[in-house]
Formats: structure tokens, C-alpha cells, sequence
């Protein structure tokens, strides 16, 4: 077998933290979600695997609980913020081996209010490894996310001669595609020196419309061999064509860029490319992991989407955006549309579904034929996966 089929994706629209139901209802409403639009019922999922970080183990059990309790194999899924994308990446392993036809990855989340932090404090933490590198490129002091990303975005700055503008472009065009995604947390138009005039949060450039909200949500995603779909007759003509994980390197821990994935990246995307068959050009349409718009600058070169150190001139001709060479993000990404960590990588491959179904709606990419999803965790892992018709 050489691809797997996308049977049905659902999700719900995300929200702010204290305005959302409890993890377990989200979750299960996804599910349904993802049931109906395949034409499914839940006695036909084999495995499912739930993808959360902040939550009690076996949690992914008790949100499937309401659903179905049917005894299934129910893995619970943490790889930090690629948690929903991994989970997805071995319920398509699950369905490629062959043990078994059809499987469920969802995710969701409860977040609170505020940078994200540990909440173990009694042990080592595996951002250790980051301290040197972010201490040798004299990195502020700040939570983690904040000091990584933070930090990547300034030495990118510092090695191609660029300012802090063209982060603040990209988060005014996240923005505008967001306006036409019903499920996206914010809707309201942005300018990019209102970017660059908001809250400074970090390294006297970075502000707080740079970096994507504490999030609540879920979605979910069915995926089944060719042979199921065509016992059951589903109309599932989106395909994951190829799909890769990478984890760091030592060069990780040698260049702040690097830290926060570029090498990761670059092998997963490398790798994805070279087993379907495809160059970066071929692609229409893409999620990526834009955590902090320095992140999304970084993954445009990183996916081979513009030379290094390209990327200024790269935003500036517009080739991020409708009309120009890719759509990247048309769901307002996660600085708009919201990020509920287990539950994103999920939420992007359902939005690549509906485009590459043509049910988009206003934020519709005309004819798209391939889509490239790219998600990434800090200590670290990332997903890239690429879909087609």
C-alpha cells in the first residue's frame, strides 16, 4: 500500500481559554464530526490515538468514551505542540501496515491564560538542551517559547539584514486570511504597524501580535486504506502521498534558527518531496507551523519555499499569499485562527482537506491539486505531511 485515504475530518471553532467547554466535549464533538462527514459509524474505527499535552493520562480515553466504548486500542499522544500531527502520523502507520483498515487521530485542548510553561518543576526539563545556545546568542531570559522563538527571529534578523517588519507583514496577512474562516479565533482585520506598535513582549522587537493566542479546542481526522473506502463507499479522494518526522540534530544546539526546527524541517520536507515525487513548486497551498511570525518566516526556507535569506523579498512580492506562487495559511494559521496544541496539526490537515475538496468557502484556493502541511514541537519533533488528489 502506498497511500492512505482521508475518510472524514471535523473540528470545532477555537476559542479563548475560560469561553470553552471541558476537553472531553470538545473532543467528542470533533469525533462526531469526522464520523458524519465520512459516513461513518464509530464501530468501524479499529484504533484511535488523542493527541493532548496539558491533561491527566488516558484522557484520549475518556473523551473516545463518549463516543464509543467499544473496546479499541486508544493510544494517548504527547510530542508538544506536533502532538496532533504525530498522532495522525501513526494512525496512517497503523493503516499503511496493514493491521488494521481504518483508525482515528484527533486532538484537543484546555489552555490557559498566558505563555506556556511547565508544569513540572520538581525534575529536568528537556528545554535544558536549548540554555547554551540561547545563552551563547545572548538570548533574554523569558519562557521558553517566548526565548526560543524569540531569539530565532532576532538572529534572523541580525544574519540577513532585516527588520521586524516583515514578521509583522506575515501576522497582517494571517490576519486577513482569517477573516473568512468561520472557525478561527480572531476575525478583525490587522495592519502591520499595528503589529509593530502593539505590546512589546520580548528582545525590544518582538511584539504581542507576533505570536499566536492560548488557545481552546479540538478536531479530529479519519483515515482508512483504499479498500475500505471502497467497501464502504466513501468519497475519499484526498490522500496523504507522503508524510514524514524528523527529530533534532546536534545542530540543533549549535544556532538558535535550528533550535526552534529548521534542521528538522528540512529533513522531514526533504524527505517528503523525494517520496512523492515532487518539488516545492508543485505545491498550491499550505499549513505551517507559525507559532510566532519568525517561525513562519524561518519554515518558508526551510521547506524550500524561497533561497535563504530570501524570505523578505519573498513576502514582499506577495508569493505567501492569494495570487501569488503559494496560499500559506489560509486559515489565518495559528496566530489567527488559534492554536489548542493537540489538537493543530489535526486542524491543519482538515483545512487542507476542504481545499483540496474545493469546500473552502470564501478562503478557497482555486484548483488546488497538492497541499503541504508542516508542524513542529520544541525538544523537538516535526510532521510533514503532503496531500493530493
Amino acid at each position: 500500500m502506498t497511500s492512505v485515504r482521508i475518510a472524514g475530518v471535523g473540528m470545532i471553532p477555537f476559542c479563548k481559554p475560560g469561553k470553552h467547554q471541558p476537553y472531553r466535549v470538545m473532543a467528542a464533538k470533533a469525533i462526531k464530526l469526522a464520523l458524519a462527514d465520512a459516513g461513518l459509524e464509530a464501530k468501524w474505527i479499529q484504533q484511535a490515538y488523542g493527541a493532548y499535552i496539558y491533561g491527566d493520562s488516558t484522557s484520549a480515553q475518556h473523551a473516545f468514551y463518549d463516543v464509543c466504548q467499544n473496546g479499541i486500542p486508544i493510544i494517548n499522544v504527547n510530542n508538544n505542540c506536533s502532538s496532533g500531527s504525530t498522532a495522525l502520523f501513526l494512525a496512517r502507520q497503523a493503516v499503511l501496515s496493514g493491521q488494521v483498515e481504518c483508525a482515528l487521530a484527533f486532538g484537543f485542548e484546555e489552555m490557559q491564560p498566558g505563555a506556556l510553561g511547565s508544569h513540572w518543576q520538581d525534575r529536568e526539563s528537556p528545554f535544558e538542551r536549548l540554555d547554551p545556545v540561547l545563552h551563547q546568542f545572548n538570548a533574554p531570559h523569558g519562557p521558553i517559547a517566548l526565548r526560543a522563538f524569540g531569539a530565532a527571529g532576532r538572529h534572523y534578523m541580525d544574519k540577513y539584514h532585516v527588520g521586524a517588519d516583515i514578521f509583522a507583514k506575515v501576522a497582517e496577512k494571517s490576519r486577513r486570511h482569517a477573516i473568512n474562516n468561520p472557525y478561527s479565533m480572531f476575525s478583525t482585520p490587522l495592519t502591520y504597524q499595528q503589529v509593530l506598535d502593539d505590546k512589546v513582549i520580548y528582545d525590544n522587537y518582538l511584539t504581542r501580535l507576533m505570536a499566536c493566542p492560548p488557545t481552546c479546542g479540538a478536531a479530529a481526522v479519519i483515515v482508512c486504506s483504499e479498500a475500505f473506502a471502497r467497501q464502504h463507499g466513501l468519497s475519499s479522494q484526498v490522500k496523504i502521498l507522503a508524510q514524514a518526522m524528523a527529530t533534532d540534530t546536534e545542530l540543533s544546539w549549535q544556532d538558535p534558527i535550528y533550535a526552534v526546527g529548521k534542521g528538522m524541517s528540512q529533513q522531514a520536507a526533504q524527505q517528503v518531496y523525494e517520496d512523492a515525487g515532487v518539488s516545492p513548486n508543485d505545491i498550491d497551498v499550505i499549513e505551517l507551523h507559525d507559532c510566532f511570525t519568525p517561525n513562519e518566516v524561518i519554515t518558508y526556507e526551510a521547506l524550500g519555499l524561497c533561497p535563504e535569506g530570501g524570505a523578505a523579498q519573498f513576502i514582499a512580492d506577495g508569493d505567501n499569499t492569494y495570487g501569488g506562487r503559494y496560499v500559506i495559511g489560509p486559515s489565518g494559521g495559528l496566530m489567527s485562527k488559534g492554536h489548542p496544541i493537540g489538537a493543530t496539526g489535526l486542524a491543519q490537515c482538515t483545512e487542507l482537506t476542504w481545499h483540496l475538496r474545493g469546500q473552502a468557502g470564501h478562503r478557497q484556493v482555486d484548483n488546488a491539486k497538492l497541499a503541504l502541511q508542516h508542524n513542529v514541537g520544541l525538544g523537538g519533533a516535526v510532521v510533514v505531511t503532503l496531500y493530493g488528489v
